[in-house]
């Protein structure tokens, strides 16, 4: 059953598991754990939980912000990896 995650008022979605965010070679953001993903207007878009979602990076989804392997046939290329010991904003 497809549920929005974090709706009810007394949801912690940091409770009990982390949420992890993998940048994928040529694809997606991989994302795992209790997460509340919104629109511009802060509408939560309707996940399943307990499910990773993979979020479109490469701008070419037609069901964005989620991937829909269109990466594939828009050759997205990125390989990123993080620095050692290098922080970011």
């Amino acid at each position: 059953m497809m549920t929005p995650r974090g709706t009810d008022p007394g949801d912690d979605p940091g409770a009990d598991e982390p949420v992890v965010i993998k940048v994928r070679d040529n694809g997606p953001y991989k994302v795992t754990g209790p997460v509340v993903i919104v629109d511009a207007d802060g509408n939560p878009f309707r996940v399943e939980e307990g499910r990773p979602v993979a979020l479109c990076r490469c701008g070419a989804s037609r069901t964005k912000p989620f991937c829909d392997r269109s990466h594939r046939e828009a050759g997205f290329d990125a390989c990123e990896r993080a620095a050692d010991g290098a922080e970011r904003s």
